[in-house]
């Protein structure tokens, strides 16, 4: 791990001190979601309730620039140029390097009828199936460790050859069995776990974006 992101989370995890006891936990995700953006994978997110915008707020903290401005490469410019020579001084002006991230939560009309038609506790397992590739990485949150739809993602992403992330409660619940690293943060009531989650996905955010686009 580079210096510099190892300094980012400890940084970052210095105003919520009962954090300390995670960072190893936050470690060890930091390297699997390494090595699956490094072998050109994409992470999948899911969660209910609050954790549904936890899950979109990842996904924006990955698909754009964060701390940094992230230039696109000069490869993928010079592709553009290519193509659209007229339009590329503002093609590329506004991109941004990106780490592929799908919010399985944001796909309203899929799980309305997943839910109907089908089981209403398998529709982000579904989509698992149907995006999810070896090497991929499935990141759930629940603050009680209990989700079922949550469970039965991981399941199918265990099954499937993906990595799996849980975010929960101190508890864990059965999903901490599911996971190949489960950061169980120090709380129990709902808001208290959700007001831990965020440091954690922002200082893996930073890691992974210093990882990859600090110059």
């Amino acid at each position: 791990m580079k210096q510099k992101v190892k300094n980012i989370m400890d940084d970052m995890i210095v105003p919520y001190p009962g954090l300390e006891i995670c960072k190893d936990k936050i470690q060890e995700a930091f390297h699997i979601l390494r090595e699956c953006y490094s072998g050109g994978g994409k992470v999948l997110v899911c969660g209910n309730g609050g954790s549904a915008a936890d899950s979109e707020h990842i996904v924006g903290e990955l698909m754009k620039g964060f701390l940094l401005k992230r230039k696109i490469c000069s490869e993928d410019s010079e592709k553009i140029k290519a193509s659209f020579p007229d339009d590329w001084n503002y093609l590329s002006d506004n991109l941004q390097g990106t780490l592929p991230a799908f919010s399985l939560v944001s796909q309203a009309s899929f799980l309305l009828a997943y839910i109907n038609d089908v089981s209403h506790d398998m529709a982000f397992a579904q989509q698992v199936y149907g995006y999810g590739c070896p090497g991929d990485v499935l990141i759930g949150l629940s603050t009680s460790g209990k989700s079922k739809n949550v469970v039965n993602a991981f399941k199918i992403a265990r099954a499937f050859g993906l990595k799996t992330i849980g975010f929960t409660s101190k508890d864990g619940g059965v999903m901490k069995e599911l996971c190949d690293v489960a950061i169980m943060v120090p709380a129990t009531d709902t808001y208290k776990v959700q007001e831990y989650h965020l440091p954690v996905y922002h200082v893996l955010c930073a890691m992974l974006e210093a990882e990859f686009f600090e110059e």
